[in-house]
């Protein structure tokens, strides 16, 4: 069986063992597009496009003839449903490797992302599973409900020290499933019994829900919560990011968890040349009167067929300066859109990048931003319980 077929099993498989679950999967209706092809406009998701994965050995492609004919059957767009999907995943903790992440292991509680960010680096994931890194990234999410059991028992092995665990490493651990499942809640609680510090980075107000578990963790300095910021602009905002908080709630957000005496960061993150780099100061400004005290930003990224996804994305919600703010991009990519180079791939080069560099140093430091986070404490790590709360139960019963 090859590689791809694997992948579409272990894509199909699951389908029918979630019917059974506490949520239930919503089946299309008449006219709401069927798993695979986008047929005209999609309403409410980031992405226009979804093409094969790249590892597939044969690809469609659509002639734009048709997609015009069926989008004028379509004027206000077509829906395209969520699905849900068991991820039966053996191993919590993954292990960074990277120069350019300060952080050693993560924890990722969802494959995918309902908040379909378009620029999202971590969207060419999910072709090792025979889907597509443009509309089935985010509308196939794969839950793994084993998470917590999982994590308790890699904290109860004797070679794990209490190293800081970020969460969110890859998709946000605060997307909308997150409400119904409670998959982040229940990881925090065993690490909150573990005393084992965390790191969480999300662009969804939803994190204030967890605020007394944060406080606990904030109590010892166990804890850091990142909010992501690119743009105080709405419109930019509900076109980029079609499903993530608002960024009024994300300000929000920061003043509810500052207020709670949780350690709190801005992430401006990613900065795209030409769109959102002049909200830099307003941006930096606006966090730090709501109460964030730590700032950081990344320069976009397009790995592999985030390219096409992103610059189909441009011509459609800004086809005047679609073309200027490529050029842009490929100023600070030496010509490319996308560079994978360590050292590189964070923050480009070139005169552009150094200018987007400099402007947050500088506005960072007039607001009296601090230079990188405090340490986490380790120290009090123990390890859990290895029986703990039931697999599908709260550790706060």
């Amino acid at each position: 069986m090859s590689r791809r077929d694997r992948a579409r099993n272990r894509r199909d498989a699951p389908a029918s063992e979630a019917a059974d679950k506490t949520y239930a999967l919503e089946a299309p209706d008449e006219g709401e597009v069927p798993d695979g092809l986008i047929q005209g406009r999609v309403r409410g998701r980031g992405a226009g496009l979804n093409p094969a994965s790249r590892f597939d050995d044969v690809r469609l492609h659509v002639l734009g003839t048709h997609l015009e004919e069926v989008a004028s059957e379509y004027p206000d767009g077509r829906q395209v449903v969520t699905r849900i999907v068991p991820d039966h995943t053996r191993e919590i903790l993954n292990r960074v490797d990277s120069p350019d992440v300060p952080l050693s292991w993560t924890v990722n509680p969802y494959r995918g992302c309902e908040h379909g960010c378009i620029y999202c680096y971590a969207r060419p994931g999910h072709e090792y599973f025979g889907l597509s890194s443009g509309l089935d990234f985010e509308t196939v999410i794969f839950a793994k409900h084993d998470a917590p059991q999982l994590l308790r028992c890699a904290l109860a092995k004797p070679t794990w020290q209490g190293e800081p665990i970020a969460f969110s490493g890859v998709t946000d651990c605060y997307q909308p499933i997150e409400r119904t499942l409670c998959i982040t809640r229940r990881c925090l609680e065993v690490c909150l019994e573990a005393y084992q510090p965390v790191t969480l980075v999300t662009k969804n107000h939803m994190v204030t829900r967890d605020i007394d578990v944060l406080a606990q963790f904030a109590a010892w300095q166990g804890v850091h919560v990142a909010v992501s910021l690119t743009t105080l602009d709405h419109r930019l905002a509900s076109t980029m990011e079609p499903r993530a908080s608002s960024p009024r709630q994300r300000l929000a957000a920061i003043e509810r968890l500052a207020s709670a005496g949780v350690p709190v960061a801005v992430m401006t993150a990613p900065i795209i040349p030409g769109l959102n780099d002049r909200e830099i100061p307003s941006l930096l400004k606006a966090a730090h009167e709501a109460g964030a005290r730590t700032a950081g930003w990344v320069m976009l990224r397009l790995p592999y067929q985030l390219k096409a996804l992103f610059l189909d994305w441009l011509e459609r919600e800004f086809p005047d300066r679609a073309r200027h703010i490529e050029s842009l991009i490929r100023q600070v990519r030496s010509g490319e859109l996308s560079d994978p180079r360590h050292g590189k791939r964070m923050r480009g080069e070139g005169p552009i990048a150094e200018h987007i560099a400099h402007t947050f140093r500088v506005f960072s430091r007039r607001l009296g931003y601090a230079q990188g986070w405090t340490a986490l404490n380790s120290a009090l790590f123990r390890r859990p319980s290895e029986g703990g709360p039931g697999l599908f139960e709260s550790a706060a019963g």
